[in-house]
């Protein structure tokens, strides 16, 4: 029964991984504790798929024959040192604040780019918007915080079909675009406001971005923490 369980975990884990990198929501508080807490799994999980698309692209390397569009894979230009200690402030910063509450926190989505955190999605008071700057700036091994937090019930807000909605289709759209690396785009949609953060290779990968974002129907606003790499 307890190996059960044990393969029941991993497999929840690689479950809440995909939603989150894909850019849904999960299911349930349970699911969000589990994503917060399973901090080294999730490290290695992430470092096994790095390596697998290694080999996936080695073995394109070698084909003559292309088949759709072979877009971005293995292509972030941080060092692998660098993207295990960002994926650690991350998830230090994701654990304080489901230790802080099961609930309070679950609107807001941590992405951190060598050292530079950055905290996106909705607050329900402003102790709650303080507070979680206050744990992701105590965090070890953060250069900086940035905010992109907007008030939830805000009057006007689109709800959150429609955020999702939009997600689905911006994701088509850079995983389409041959010239974005678009698995160095993370992206996140709040009361339909898209924000654009990852390290890419060149301004004109930005500006298709941007572009690509603007042009999903029922977008409001379009805010990009996209940086070049050095």
């Amino acid at each position: 029964m307890a190996e059960g369980c044990k393969r029941k975990r991993i497999v929840t884990v690689l479950k809440l991984d995909f939603l989150e990198q894909s850019g849904h929501e999960t299911e349930t508080p349970e699911e969000r504790f589990i994503l917060a807490h399973d901090s080294r799994r999730r490290v290695i999980v992430r470092i096994l798929s790095l390596m697998i698309c290694g080999l996936v692209l080695l073995v394109l390397s070698h084909c003559t024959t292309v088949v759709g569009n072979t877009y971005g894979v293995a292509e972030d230009k941080r060092s692998a040192g660098t993207i295990l200690s960002d994926e650690e402030v991350k998830l230090t910063i994701e654990k304080r604040l489901a230790a802080e509450s099961a609930t309070d926190f679950l609107d807001i989505s941590t992405f951190c780019y060598s050292g530079h955190v950055y905290l996106v999605g909705e607050y329900g008071t402003g102790e709650e918007r303080t507070k979680a700057l206050d744990i992701a700036r105590r965090a070890p091994g953060v250069k900086s915080v940035t905010t992109y937090l907007l008030p939830k019930g805000e009057k006007g807000a689109c709800g959150r079909a429609e955020d999702v909605k939009i997600a689905g289709e911006l994701r088509v759209k850079l995983i389409g675009d041959k010239d974005i690396h678009s698995t160095n785009i993370d992206d996140k949609v709040v009361h339909c406001h898209v924000v654009l953060l990852g390290i890419v290779g060149s301004k004109e990968e930005i500006a298709k971005a941007v572009a690509h974002s603007k042009g999903v129907a029922g977008v409001r606003d379009v805010t990009t923490y996209l940086k070049v790499a050095d």
